[in-house]
Parts: structure tokens; C-alpha cells; sequence
């Protein structure tokens, strides 16, 4: 078996696992109880639908010959109607992005957004991205916000006052607040790891509960690892909490 993709979409988050060159999903639903060992990791391959394609090169979670280039897998969505939005991280961590506008709520999820702010539209791709830039030199702001970031804020609350302020310096067309369901009342600890209960999915982060400690791992981090059945018996990092 082998992690070989993940579905974020908040609907039915999953990971892909493919055995034999056919895939399947395994949801990451709350409550559901993962209890796999991870071996070796290498290329993913590709997926055709339920089929899987494997490759054996070293490279992880794609090699050379199975990477896409950004520009290249956006392309075909350039001449749509995009969004150009802020989102914010807590506690403060503030993005401009750019997305199709019939996925702006889900492009949100997606990328687990604690907030976030409709603030223009652009008639295709293209223009959006070169507003997007322009946003983020004119007003200081990331247009990217790496997952250990994410995971840093997971037990917080957003800075509403320079939240605010931020957004005060556009005109807003809609805004949003998101809940996830994770219920932390402390920072989770990144691992890399499949074993665990599911508290919830932010974005392409994964909240596992797994021997009195809670762990946040980064679904992307997981693709191109082969999986054997059974709970993981590797040494962790344990919280506090693991300890009582």
C-alpha cells in the first residue's frame, strides 16, 4: 500500500491509497481510527481515477517526471472569473490569494482559513494574479502561508483588532468565519505519522489524538509513503498533556 494523494475538500476529506494499481479512500472523517506504519517513501506516481500508476524513483512525494508546475496545472482555469481574497491565520498571519470564484468558499477551506474577506474579482486568471502581487507589495502582505505556520496558530484565535485593521483598507464584497470542530486548548504536535483517531481536517492539516497526545500532521507530507497495517510503535514526541 501507498499514500499516493489527498482530498482536502471539506465535504469528504480522504487520503488516497493505492494497493496493486487500484486506489481507494480513507476518509478523515472525525471519529475514525487510523492504524497504519509508515516504510519507505518515494515518487506517488499518478492517479487516473481509481487507477494508480507507480514509480519507483527516490524522489518524494514526486519525482522529476511526475511534478506539475504550478502555471502549467492553472492554466486552464485563466480566462474564468477569479476572486482576489484575504484570508488570516491566527493569531496573525495574513494572505492575499486569488481563486475561481464559484471555489472561493471552498479554496478557503482548503487552505483552512480562519477568516477571510472578498475584496475584488478579475475578469480572468491572469489579471487576478498580477493584482494578487501588487496587494501583497502594496500593503505588506504574504501571498503564501507555509503549514508549519498553520499548525503554530492551530490552538489560537485570530487578532481581530489587526484583522480589522487590515481589512479596513479595502472594500469588502463578503466576509467569512470558519469553524473545524478541532476543540484544542493547546498547540498540537507536528508529527508525521497515520496512526491515531481523527479529531478533525483544517485545510491539508490532519488532527490525529493518539496515546494521550494530539498531533498535527501535514497530509502532503504522507504522499509517496508506503503503509503496512498496524499502529505505528515508532518513539513520538509526547505533550504534556501524554504524560498525566
Amino acid at each position: 500500500m501507498q499514500v499516493v494523494g489527498y482530498d482536502s475538500r471539506p465535504d469528504e476529506p480522504s487520503l488516497l491509497i493505492a494497493a496493486g494499481g487500484d486506489v481507494r479512500r480513507e476518509a478523515l472523517t472525525p471519529g475514525t481510527d487510523l492504524a497504519y506504519t509508515l516504510r519507505e517513501r518515494h515518487c506517488a506516481g499518478t492517479v487516473d481515477g481509481e487507477t494508480h500508476a507507480p514509480c519507483d524513483r527516490e524522489r518524494a512525494p514526486y519525482c522529476e517526471l511526475h511534478t506539475v508546475p504550478w502555471a502549467v496545472a492553472n492554466n486552464r482555469d485563466s480566462d474564468e472569473e477569479h476572486a482576489i481574497y484575504l484570508a488570516a491565520f491566527a493569531p496573525a498571519v495574513f494572505k492575499v490569494g486569488v481563486t475561481r470564484s464559484e471555489r472561493l468558499d471552498t479554496r478557503l477551506r482548503e487552505q483552512g482559513a480562519d477568516r477571510a474577506a472578498h475584496i475584488a474579482v478579475a475578469r480572468n486568471g491572469r489579471i487576478a494574479r498580477e493584482r494578487e502581487t501588487a496587494i501583497g507589495v502594496e500593503h505588506g502582505i504574504t501571498e503564501r502561508v507555509r503549514v508549519p505556520t498553520k499548525i503554530r496558530g492551530l490552538a489560537g484565535e485570530v487578532d481581530t483588532e489587526a484583522w480589522n485593521g487590515l481589512c479596513d483598507e479595502f472594500e469588502i464584497r463578503e466576509e467569512f468565519a470558519f469553524e473545524y470542530g478541532l476543540d484544542l486548548t493547546e498547540r498540537p504536535v507536528a508529527e508525521t505519522l497515520l496512526t491515531g483517531t481523527v479529531r478533525g481536517v483544517k485545510g491539508r492539516i490532519v488532527v490525529l489524538d493518539h496515546a494521550g497526545t494530539t498531533y498535527a500532521v501535514d497530509l502532503r507530507n504522507l504522499v509517496g509513503y508506503d503503509l503496512a497495517a498496524g499502529a505505528t510503535d515508532r518513539e513520538l514526541q509526547a505533550s504534556l498533556a501524554g504524560f498525566r
